[in-house]
């Protein structure tokens, strides 16, 4: 069965979002937080380590998915394609509130509302209506 174009998966992004989901996971776990690999932390302040690369990697597939993905959905009312951005901005940030709220013992006022999947959604809420609808000589002055 042969895919159409606007339903191919790219293979390419495919794998980088798993490659950093992997770093991410290795970052993020460790072992013993008293001796961890120094590239498995975050630069001091000068210079970058693999660690300081995750959540631009993040956005650059959110990014690249945009495009690829607004192809398919030329034929939509700017309505509805507003709407979309909207509503898949929404659920990014209410998993990452959820997700910094697992497992629901602490109360309200420590729920940490800035995390990385909120910033994603904010990013995403920001860019996608600039990526969609915005002319290409003033999506670059943007």
């Amino acid at each position: 069965m042969s895919e159409t174009s606007a339903n191919r998966r790219f293979l390419a992004l495919d794998v980088m979002r798993g490659l950093t989901l992997a770093l991410m996971i290795l970052v993020n776990t460790p072992g013993s937080w008293n001796a961890v690999y120094a590239p498995l932390l975050h630069a001091d302040w000068h210079g970058a380590t693999p660690t300081d690369y995750i959540f631009p990697f993040f956005l650059f597939i959110v990014g690249s998915a945009l495009f690829f993905s607004s192809r398919s959905r030329t034929a939509q009312p700017v309505s509805a394609r507003l709407l979309n951005i909207v509503r898949r901005s929404a659920l990014i940030f209410l998993i990452g509130v959820l997700l910094n709220a697992f497992p629901f013992t602490e109360g309200v006022a420590t729920l940490r509302i800035p995390g990385v999947l909120q910033r994603i959604a904010l990013a995403y809420l920001l860019a996608a209506p600039i990526a969609l609808f915005v002319p290409g000589l003033w999506r670059a002055v943007i």
